[in-house]
């Protein structure tokens, strides 16, 4: 991987609101699709994202408090039911999808305070985070192909978390059958593979006019946490008084999200991790998350583990 290339950057930083992004920004005509959009930054991403004229598909399990969102934002404002972990569910929302696609926001999350399986014996959060997320963006190629035609470009963000930084993917053993299981692990590893798939869909993708870009939205409190162990709170909290980071407002936390949906500096490179704004540097797989809160793992990054990835991914689904 090389080390010399410029990183990427922009005005925004931690302090930047999702509206602070789109100010002056006209989206009329953009087709969008958010995932877990009922709440916390996925609900902002969506209401910002219509209020600056792009019509906007809240994509939620839970269908009647994402019409409460709904009705709340001021735009075109759409709700469709979409559960992750269910592959039958999201075959049926990508098959109902009709038209171009511009974004696809992959927001969408879960943390499970102990060890959950789907019906297919996967672990949950590897299952919703990525796999869910994988099935999805495959299912909706072509629309987004169609999307990158009708306006010279579509984009995917995928986002992830500085819990990425523990865990890279075991594929020996990827839905903790063998090893002790760790929610915290379980989930640092869902991160790094929302990472990994940005980097080989644009590898893919990228000649039909599909780039795609990870995000590190930064540390927010949102329903998320609600399952989290006290073993997690109290790693956050410890975090938090090391200055590791700081808790931001659900609005600065949308607007990572906002710049690689939408700035320029975005608009034909994907492949990169976002943080505050900007690409994030790159650092070393033994490098300690207390030094680097705002780096991103070689292993989040590294384009051999990212065709790897895909590749079981399609396997496990039986996707092409």
């Amino acid at each position: 991987m090389s080390t010399h290339r410029s990183l990427i950057t922009t005005p925004f930083t931690s302090t930047s609101t999702a509206a602070d992004v789109l100010r002056g920004a006209d989206l009329s005509g953009v087709r969008a699709i958010v995932t877990g959009a009922s709440s916390g930054i996925g609900a902002e991403t969506a209401r910002a994202l219509a209020s600056a004229g792009a019509e906007v598909m809240l994509a939620v399990r839970n269908t009647t408090v994402g019409e409460a969102v709904a009705g709340t934002i001021a735009g075109p404002a759409r709700v469709a039911r979409l559960d992750l972990a269910d592959r039958a569910d999201v075959a049926r929302f990508a098959a109902a999808w009709h038209g171009p696609l511009h974004l696809l926001i992959n927001n969408a999350g879960v943390v499970t305070g102990g060890l959950e399986r789907t019906r297919e014996g996967w672990e949950l959060q590897f299952a919703t985070n990525h796999l869910g997320h994988f099935a999805l963006a495959v299912g909706l190629h072509d629309a987004l192909a169609r999307g990158a035609i009708d306006r010279g470009r579509a984009r995917i963000v995928s986002v992830s978390s500085t819990a990425h930084m523990r865990s890279g993917v075991d594929f020996g053993d990827l839905h903790f059958e063998r090893r002790r299981y760790d929610p915290q692990l379980a989930y640092a590893q869902s991160k790094t593979a929302n990472s990994l798939f940005a980097v080989e869909a644009t590898r893919r993708w990228a000649s039909d006019g599909i780039v795609a870009n990870t995000v590190n939205p930064g540390g927010v409190a949102t329903g998320l946490q609600r399952n989290f162990t006290a073993q997690q709170k109290a790693s956050l909290d410890a975090a938090e008084a090391a200055g590791i980071f700081t808790y931001k407002t659900v609005e600065q936390g949308a607007a990572t999200s906002i710049v690689a949906a939408v700035a320029p500096e975005f608009a034909h490179s994907g492949g990169h991790y976002l943080d505050d704004g900007q690409e994030a540097y790159t650092v070393p797989n033994d490098a300690d998350l207390a030094q680097h809160p705002h780096g991103v793992k070689e292993w989040a990054l590294d384009p051999a583990t990212a065709k790897r990835l895909w590749t079981v991914s399609t396997e496990l689904l039986g996707t092409t």
